[in-house]
């Protein structure tokens, strides 16, 4: 398997592709493989996390804490408005970072679920 596994992801941006391609540096082909697969089921696409915040301007504000896994902060926002709109507007500005630190977990704890 090479390394340009990794560029298949949906919006990967080369941050990334080059923080996992050193944390499987040491894998196996096979499991690389088993890692990819397992991370690719966890990892949240940084273009639908932008689009969850501006849905909040027209609906229901915190679609996008609820898909990283921010239950409170969900909810906040959705009886807030968005903490009136400011925090919507927040998200749609930082979403990449939202979901570059959401992916780095969800990527480490693949590693440790495979055990590798």
């Amino acid at each position: 398997m090479s390394d340009f596994s990794f560029a298949m992801l949906p919006g990967i941006e080369t941050e990334e592709m080059l923080w996992l391609q050193e944390l499987t540096k040491g894998y196996s082909s096979e499991n690389k493989q088993r890692f990819l697969a397992v991370y690719q089921s966890r990892r949240k696409d940084p273009q639908t996390i932008l689009i969850c915040s501006l849905i909040g301007f027209l609906g229901p504000a915190g679609i996008q804490r609820f898909l990283l896994n921010q239950i409170a902060m969900g909810i906040i926002y959705l009886i807030t408005l968005g903490f009136c709109f400011v925090g919507t507007i927040i998200d749609a500005v930082n979403y990449r970072k939202m979901t570059w630190e959401f992916n780095k977990k969800e990527a480490l704890a693949s590693a440790a679920l495979l055990g590798i």
